[in-house]
């Protein structure tokens, strides 16, 4: 029997059948004990009810459970109508009032409430106190006290019976349509699960399977009638690597992982997953349902994306390098060919030959800063604490003329005052460097440049990992700001917006960051007459002394600088 609910008729009537059947049985055995002994008029009637009792039970039975016929109100009413009338004639040849079977009305008084409604089973428990009455005092010709309280108990069974039947009937109804609800939801959730294309698998806190859906079944090649409920995690690991490991993280650190890229299968398949955790206890390790997806083709139209843009970049630097020389030249070409002239006096000599020497010192500094920008690239790689190389990169911008009338100031946390990268200082302190003069020239006389460090966890840096530990080294100026639609620009080369500028310092700092699998960012305006504000992101090392060596950079700028 379901908690909270009456049982089930059919299962009723099968005590009933089983029980009526006993009773008469057990009435016409002791009757054949005594059958010298008893009235004829004794044995008779035992042997009525028997014959009786069987009969109606072996149709009944045979009504309900050979055929299946549902047992109907009216069904029902004469099924528990005839135990009243058995159970009055056992306690009427037993003794009446002296009867030991008289608590056998309490019985059908119960299964009256379970098997009929409210008022049917008031009726019943009315009708077995009233027939027991009759028989007494036809019997006895005399009602004592016991006699009164027998049949108040039967009424109160009634009343208590009927009352608890009716609550738990109506509660079975709630339950019963709760139950098809959920029925009915788990139907609709388990065909969506079945019908989308992206893979779904749950493993407990032991990593074990307990869920996968037809489509990560068949991008992992398993059979999921094969796993479940068995350890899965290693199997995962073996079929995608990365996947069982990344499972495993989530579970251990009790932390979703929004992004993840797996290595490749044999199959040559890269899978993109993304955890989210179900915990059931608090001393328990959580359940993690791992949703991916097949993300090989995605992964090979981005790197032909990234070719083309690539290319595009290159010739896009390579035409606003020739624009920006183009300038220069034409302005010492004129200059020259009016010095080669006859026709000039020395005033105009001596104007004409200090354009010549500014167009060259200009062109001269165009590409040397050009040629710095293509050489970026990490000529050594070794543990550099970033809080001591900022200090030193501001110590050099305060010495610079343009600093002069510009206050800068540093903060620095508690826990980036010894953290570290793995990297070129050199390269670093020119990245920084950059940021804090860029940061200078906007402020402007009187201005103020706030340099901070700090560490925190992101994943900007790991977005196919997860999470992880980053350096930020945040620069803001009082100046101008950056204009709205022009943040996605001022990291193009030979972009500028400030006057004499050749646009090559940030974007030296943009492929200084790319270098050391950092990035550089136009953060959000700090407001209270703050301009802009650049964050610098940095991978975080331990404090060993081998920090893990980088790739060089990409052949493109060695390319360039040759």
């Amino acid at each position: 029997m379901t908690s909270g609910r009456l049982p089930q008729p059919r299962r009723v009537l099968t005590w009933v059948y089983l029980g009526r059947t006993c009773l008469a049985t057990g009435i016409f055995l002791a009757a054949a004990l005594a059958w010298d002994q008893a009235p004829s008029s004794t044995t008779l009637a035992a042997t009525l009810l028997l014959i009786f009792s069987a009969t109606f039970a072996a149709g009944s039975f045979w009504w309900t459970h050979v055929h299946r016929h549902d047992p109907g109100p009216n069904y029902l009413y004469c099924q528990v109508l005839y135990d009243v009338l058995l159970v009055t004639a056992v306690v009427h040849l037993t003794g009446g009032k002296d009867s030991d079977f008289a608590p056998l009305f309490v019985l059908v008084i119960v299964a009256g409430a379970i098997l009929l409604p409210f008022v049917g089973g008031i009726l019943i428990g009315i009708l077995a106190s009233l027939l027991y009455f009759a028989d007494v005092v036809w019997s006895a010709h005399t009602v004592d006290v016991a006699v009164v309280l027998q049949g108040v108990l039967f009424s109160v069974v009634a009343l208590a019976t009927g009352y608890l039947g009716g609550r738990l009937r109506q509660t079975g109804a709630t339950l019963g349509e709760v139950e098809a609800e959920l029925r009915l939801l788990r139907l609709d959730t388990d065909d969506v699960l079945a019908s989308i294309a992206t893979g779904l698998i749950t493993v407990d806190g032991r990593g074990r399977l307990g869920f996968i859906n037809p489509a990560a079944a068949d991008l992992l090649k398993v059979r999921a009638s094969d796993w479940l409920g068995r350890p899965f995690l290693d199997k995962l690991e073996a079929t995608a690597p990365g996947l069982g490991s990344v499972i495993r993280r989530s579970m251990e650190t009790r932390a979703a992982i929004r992004r993840f890229e797996t290595e490749e299968t044999e199959a040559g398949m890269v899978f993109g997953v993304s955890t989210t955790l179900i915990q059931r206890g608090e001393r328990e390790l959580p359940s993690v349902t791992a949703i991916f997806q097949d993300i090989t083709e995605r992964k090979r139209i981005d790197q032909l994306n990234r070719r083309a843009e690539r290319l595009e970049a290159v010739a896009e630097l390579s035409a606003s390098l020739a624009h920006e020389i183009k300038n220069p030249l034409a302005s010492i070409r004129s200059a020259t060919e009016q010095l080669a002239g006859d026709r000039i006096d020395n005033d105009d000599r001596v104007v004409l030959g200090g354009l010549v020497v500014r167009e060259s010192d200009r062109l001269s500094r165009l590409l040397t800063e050009f040629i710095d920008f293509a050489r970026v690239r990490m000529r050594a790689t070794e543990r550099v604490e970033v809080a001591p190389l900022v200090r030193q990169a501001l110590d050099v911008v305060r010495a610079h003329p343009q600093a002069a009338a510009v206050t800068v100031h540093l903060a620095v946390s508690p826990e980036a005052d010894t953290a570290a990268t793995a990297g070129d200082g050199d390269l670093l302190h020119r990245a920084v460097l950059n940021l804090a003069l860029n940061a200078v020239q906007w402020a402007g006389q009187g201005g103020r440049v706030e340099v901070e460090v700090d560490q925190l966890e992101t994943d900007l840096l790991t977005p196919s990992s997860g999470h992880a530990r980053a350096l930020r080294i945040r620069v803001s100026d009082t100046g101008p700001g950056v204009p709205e639609g022009e943040a996605d620009h001022v990291f193009d080369p030979f972009f500028t917006l400030r006057p004499g500028g050749t646009g090559l310092g940030l974007a030296l700092v943009q492929r200084a960051a790319e270098a050391h699998g950092g990035a550089v960012f136009v953060d959000q305006p700090r407001g209270d007459g703050w301009g802009a504000t650049f964050a610098l992101y940095l991978p975080v090392v331990g404090t060993g002394t081998d920090a893990a060596s980088r790739a060089d950079a990409d052949a493109e700028p060695e390319a360039l600088s040759s």
